[in-house]
């Protein structure tokens, strides 16, 4: 959360706040505590969680 307080959406111009999102990639999907945006719902994703959990994911899904 410390991370997220310090992050601003380029759209709206608020702070954005800690939620709950569904992630999904070819059919699968699970869920991840992010910095959303309060107002539009953009959510960020930071390189750690692409590079990593995401990537695992992905990898899984290709390898069958």
């Amino acid at each position: 959360m410390a991370e997220s307080a310090r992050l601003i959406c380029s759209h709206c111009g608020v702070m954005l706040v800690e939620a709950e999102v569904t992630l999904r990639y070819l059919g699968y999907e699970f869920k991840k505590s992010v910095p959303r945006c309060p107002e539009c719902g953009e959510a960020y994703l930071d390189e750690a969680l692409v590079r990593g959990q995401m990537a695992e994911v992905e990898q899984a899904v290709e390898d069958k």
